[in-house]
């Protein structure tokens, strides 16, 4: 037999619906999409890196995050050399958006160049790690002994190449005179190491770059330590300042069998944009960066270092107001 149900009369029958009215209500309430504030339309443009480096795939994901969380938003991606010429393709008008590391920002603003007084960080995201690749067999074992030798030092007007003259400085090597230096990027440096046309080669990206592993899976290749010049890189002046000691993992290359830790240099990488950019659109940008980070990081493990926590400290440039909405609005 079923139970009796309780006959309500009066007063308690009013309380009890409205009762059930307002769990509705909230039941409603939670199920329906957060509101994020007005929806930017329109198109933008994106400018990355090299297509084997960390900036062009980090860029590729975000902008599928983007076109799921602002689907009204058409976002174009643009190749670069790096950071410097990412800067230049943003103060220009060419791009919207980029990526830069901050030693790469403060030597721009530095040098006074075009813009650079209205640059405006959105985050900081990931660390870049400088990384100097040898064969395994190579007598290499410090930046000094790269005298005489040939050295990938990255493309002009890439971040790469300006940390490698400040490394070789610290090293007491002259980027002219002692070494070789072969201006290419990572899309090009891997293959001259495995033909033996170079003798090394520096890079300075997220952890692991796609390049540096596919080539490690050829070829018996050796990561060089770079610890032993992080207190001369320093007396060089302020402007490395934004270099930290770090070290890379023995995970962070499987493939290429490390027993022991690597000591190097990082260095942070901003999202970046103008000041005149629109605050609408710079809040809904930083919020798909910031949401992004798990479902990106597991493609580009680098990306998992972004967090809501440090995002907001991107010196040398202040936030844009945009990001700086974002950032209040989820403040606990």
């Amino acid at each position: 037999m079923l139970p009796r149900l309780p006959h309500l009369t009066g007063r308690r029958a009013v309380r009890t619906g409205a009762a059930a009215a307002a769990v509705l209500a909230l039941l409603l309430w939670w199920l329906l999409p957060a509101d994020d504030g007005p929806t930017p339309s329109g198109r933008i443009s994106f400018a990355t890196g090299v297509p084997t480096g960390v900036y062009a795939k980090y860029g590729a994901l975000l902008k599928e995050d983007l076109g799921r969380d602002l689907p009204a938003l058409d976002v174009t991606l643009r190749p670069s050399q790096g950071s410097l010429d990412n800067l230049g393709q943003l103060t220009s008008g060419e791009v919207d958006f980029t990526l830069a590391t901050a030693d790469a920002v403060a030597n721009y603003r530095d040098r006074r160049l075009p813009g650079a007084d209205r640059l405006r960080a959105c985050a900081r995201l990931y660390d870049d790690y400088m990384q100097l690749v040898v064969r395994d067999d190579s007598p290499v074992r410090s930046t000094r002994d790269l005298k005489g030798k040939r050295v990938g030092v990255g493309a002009d007007e890439s971040g790469v190449q300006l940390i490698t003259k400040r490394l070789l400085r610290a090293a007491g090597l002259d980027f002219e005179k002692d070494i070789t230096p072969v201006r290419v990027g990572i899309d090009r440096m891997p293959g001259l190491l495995e033909r033996g046309e170079l003798d090394a080669f520096f890079w300075s990206g997220g952890l692991p770059t796609n390049a540096v592993q596919s080539l490690g899976r050829r070829t018996p290749i050796r990561l060089v330590q770079l610890g032993d010049l992080i207190g001369p890189l320093h007396a060089l002046g302020p402007e490395t300042d934004f270099y930290r000691a770090a070290v890379m993992s023995t995970d962070a290359y499987p493939e290429l069998h490390t027993t022991q830790a690597v000591k190097t240099i990082a260095v942070a990488n901003l999202l970046i944009t103008m000041e005149d950019t629109d605050p609408d659109l710079t809040e809904a940008v930083t919020r798909t960066v910031i949401r992004s980070r798990d479902r990106i990081g597991t493609k580009v493990h680098a990306a998992q270092k972004v967090d809501l926590r440090t995002a907001i400290f991107t010196n040398p440039l202040p936030l844009h107001a945009g990001a700086r909405r974002y950032y209040v609005s989820v403040k606990p």
